[in-house]
């Protein structure tokens, strides 16, 4: 779908910033015919940009003198740092000069950035960050990955209903399923805060499959998994590790035997469709589900590449009336939300 308006991209946001941010920047215009609103100190991103090839013409650069570094408390910088790259690009998206922000920085602060300037969906206690993973057939949306070590049972039951809306209308899943992670798929399994979950989205009016198991997240039958923050990053970093894992393991035997080097050039296309699936860049980053705005938070390790990705990935976000659909249909599951009080 077509971006109708420029992404804001914190150029000081993670590891490689601000030059994987430039660099991407220059990317998603080039690539993707996306205009950028490129957010940080300006004297010091024109001193980058002098070592690079001029900027294309779909790049406007925004000052924002204060940097969020990764160790920042959030609550802090709000306080101590109210012209950050983080805050300018959500007040951007505020005031309709941005159609979406990207960050590849501190989650906390974008959370707290978010919330503070752009406000929570009436009806959405909690804003959930949402990934998409790989498996056999299709993806998997699991939701939060990091937004909230400890969720009550309304909030996954207003995680379920936020996920299913972005599988179907970001995703093109027809009718999404959802199941809720545990140890085990009997209701019974898990502790009693999971099991009054359970209780919470069976009886939410959601397309509640039960419980699935860790291996679900790549194998399983449902499209959308809702778990609270900490369990959800856990599964998001071993993913991470176990592709990169199986990525490096692979070209290392390429290496070492001419064997195997053979084997996987005659089967290059499928390695590199395995690194393509693996590969957490090629969707760029995170939709931060609940925000009245569309925020998009990246790894922290993100390349040009991520960042030109997370921008699409934005933009498709802001264009897909996600944030009214759910607005108008998270309405509905209020009394679930009393009843799992």
């Amino acid at each position: 779908m077509r971006v109708k308006g420029p992404i804001a991209i914190d150029a000081m946001g993670g590891d490689g910033a601000p030059q994987a941010a430039i660099s991407g920047a220059r990317e998603a215009v080039e690539q993707l015919g996306i205009d950028i609103l490129l957010v940080g100190p300006v004297k010091r991103l024109r001193k980058e940009m002098g070592r690079l090839r001029p900027l294309p013409g779909g790049i406007e650069l925004v000052d924002a003198p204060d940097v969020v570094a990764m160790d920042d408390s959030p609550l802090s910088v709000l306080r101590e740092k109210p012209d950050s790259s983080l805050s300018v690009c959500a007040r951007l998206v505020k005031e309709g000069r941005a159609v979406a922000m990207v960050t590849a920085g501190n989650t906390g602060a974008a959370w707290v950035a978010a919330k503070s300037n752009l406000g929570m969906i009436d009806g959405v206690d909690r804003p959930a960050l949402a990934v998409v993973l790989p498996k056999v057939e299709g993806r998997t949306l699991l939701l939060d990955v990091g937004a909230n070590v400890v969720c009550k049972p309304e909030h996954l039951v207003q995680f379920a209903v936020m996920g299913s809306l972005y599988s179907q209308h970001v995703l093109g899943v027809p009718r999404p399923s959802v199941g809720l992670m545990s140890v085990g798929q009997e209701e019974n399994k898990g502790g009693p805060r999971v099991r009054e979950q359970y209780r919470s989205l069976a009886s939410a009016g959601i397309r509640f499959k039960g419980a699935v198991e860790g291996r679900d997240v790549f194998s399983g039958d449902v499209d959308v998994i809702v778990t609270d923050g900490f369990t959800g990053n856990v599964i998001l970093k071993v993913a991470e590790g176990l592709g990169e894992m199986v990525v490096s393991v692979l070209m290392e035997e390429a290496r070492q035997s001419a064997v195997y080097g053979a084997g996987l050039l005659m089967a290059k296309g499928a390695f590199r469709n395995l690194k393509k699936k693996v590969d957490y860049s090629e969707h760029g980053g995170a939709p931060l589900l609940g925000i009245k705005g569309a925020c998009l938070v990246a790894h922290g390790r993100s390349s040009s590449r991520a960042i030109r990705n997370a921008a699409r990935s934005a933009g498709d976000y802001a264009s897909s009336g996600i944030i009214g659909r759910i607005e108008n249909t998270i309405r509905l599951f209020q009394p679930s939300k009393h009843q799992g009080s």
